[in-house]
């Protein structure tokens, strides 16, 4: 067997955040093999946020047109699905091609791999014949899959998972969808305005049953005035496909429909990374990390493999931490600390650590990397309206036994919110820790309720006092200025 060859750093996984790392530190001037077995980038640019955005986008502006008629005359829409399968293939995939991706990370220094990669030891990591040993660390970045449901009969039938609803070229008549979070709403409302017959099953007394109920609620008229059909508290019992139509049982009730999507979650598959090799305890849902993304001595995780979060941005705020752990370790081998406290690297890429990617850092002494911190983590849902949301929620509070102050206000009582008019279904509220007088938590519903959350997530982030969030100038009119009415709120 051929000695292992010396390199750097190796990232297994190539999606958002294990890109990210192995770009940055390639830059930095740092050998890095990065290994990826499907398409560098990941879910994102493929089969999540870019693509379904777009569909988002296409599927709004047929709303936005229908409104014509309660705001300025009339108008006639007559939906086209072949415009916004082409933009996807196009502009968004490149028709499921990633050598542009590739292209990208070979142009700043760093080699690619094609296949699967696994920990063969301290230090290593084997990729088909050939073993790496890392001299400064190796990086997981090896994301999740569809977590499909043990239902019986579903694994024999020709399901959908995201991959094949984003795919879709031909549209369905009817479409069922087997779970009510952010991705099955979001896609069940694309689709039924583009005519198709959705109807949403989820096991939950309530869809998107993560965030507030006043979210859940607002989320559920909004689909169903698009006419898609919603069964909350329905467990599915058995699957069955006749060659033509999907049935999903559920005690003597069936749901039938011509396609069947299955969005009830994801799960990192850990056995495939030979974490037994290295004293990891493989047999998990995901891959626990410290606060700087630490598995184990010389391993680090960044993404949706760590449990913290099935988001780009938390993927790309793992990433930033990592890069400036990763440097200042290669800093300590290679030369001792580093006094002025950055992670710049002699010849590299990188500045100062906080200016990595954006990452906070926890204050501490100089030379030491920034520290994860998801108290002000922000989420959205991408429906019309839009559930944007930070931090805890009221019943997350109060199980905390936080003294709770909460505010609440509907967004159409808002100037802003009374001139919209159609389509200005929303609110704000806001839930404060009254001993501390500092908000921990917000939700943001409304036609631009994910941008309205920036205002919020600063606000929970930096733990700005009530006093001043009261006391601040918000612009007439503007969706954001609910914001001081939800504080006049609280109580």
């Amino acid at each position: 067997m051929a000695e292992p060859e010396l390199v750097d750093v190796v990232v297994v996984g190539l999606g958002v955040g294990g890109e990210e790392v192995a770009g940055r530190l390639a830059e930095a001037g740092l050998t890095v093999v990065g290994v990826e077995r499907d398409l560098v980038g990941g879910e994102c640019p493929y089969w999540g946020c870019i693509p379904s955005k777009m569909m988002i986008r296409a599927a709004n502006a047929l709303a936005e047109a229908r409104r014509v008629n309660e705001l300025a005359g009339s108008a006639q829409v007559l939906p086209d699905w072949a415009p916004v399968a082409k933009r996807i293939r196009e502009e968004a995939t490149d028709t499921w091609n990633d050598q542009a991706a590739v292209d990208r990370f070979t142009g700043k220094g760093g080699r690619f791999l094609r296949g699967s990669g696994r920990l063969d030891g301290p230090g290593q990591v084997r990729v088909g014949e050939q073993v790496f040993r890392a001299r400064h660390g190796i990086v997981l970045g090896t994301g999740t899959r569809p977590s499909v449901p043990p239902i019986d009969g579903l694994a024999d039938t020709p399901y959908w998972t995201n991959h094949e609803a984003i795919e879709v070229e031909e549209l369905p008549e009817t479409l069922l969808i087997l779970g009510g979070g952010a991705i099955g709403l979001e896609l069940a409302q694309v689709f039924a305005r583009f005519g198709v017959r959705v109807t949403v099953v989820e096991a939950l007394d309530r869809v998107l049953a993560v965030e507030e109920p006043e979210a859940s609620a607002v989320a559920a008229a909004a689909l169903r005035a698009d006419g898609v059909e919603i069964r909350t508290g329905v467990k599915a019992e058995r699957v069955s496909h006749d060659g033509s139509t999907f049935t999903v049982h559920s005690g003597d009730q069936e749901y039938r429909a011509e396609r069947l999507l299955v969005v009830t979650g994801r799960r990192a598959h850990l056995d495939e990374l030979g974490l037994e090799t290295v004293g990891v305890d493989a047999v998990q849902r995901y891959l626990p990390v410290d606060d700087r993304m630490h598995v184990a001595d010389g391993i680090w995780a960044v993404g949706d493999v760590t449990g913290e979060g099935a988001f780009t941005h938390i993927a790309m705020y793992q990433a930033s931490i990592v890069v400036a752990d990763i440097l200042d370790h290669a800093r300590h081998a290679d030369g001792g600390a580093d006094p002025s406290g950055t992670a710049s690297v002699v010849g590299g890429a990188m500045g100062a650590v906080s200016a990595v990617g954006g990452a906070t850092a926890t204050p501490g002494p100089a030379g030491t990397v920034p520290r994860a911190d998801y108290r002000a983590l922000p989420r959205v849902t991408f429906t019309d309206p839009e559930v944007g949301a930070v931090g805890l929620t009221e019943e997350q509070a109060r199980g905390r036994g936080i003294n709770v102050q909460v505010g609440f206000t509907q967004l159409s009582s808002s100037a802003r919110g009374w001139i919209h008019k159609a389509g200005n279904e929303g609110f704000i509220k806001l839930v404060a820790d009254a001993d501390q007088g500092v908000l921990i938590g917000a939700t943001s519903v409304g036609p631009a309720g994910g941008e309205v959350l920036s205002a919020l997530v600063v606000a929970v982030h930096a733990a700005v006092p009530l006093s001043q969030l009261r006391h601040m100038i918000y612009a007439y009119p503007t969706f954001h200025r609910a914001i001081e009415d939800a504080l006049r709120e609280l109580s």
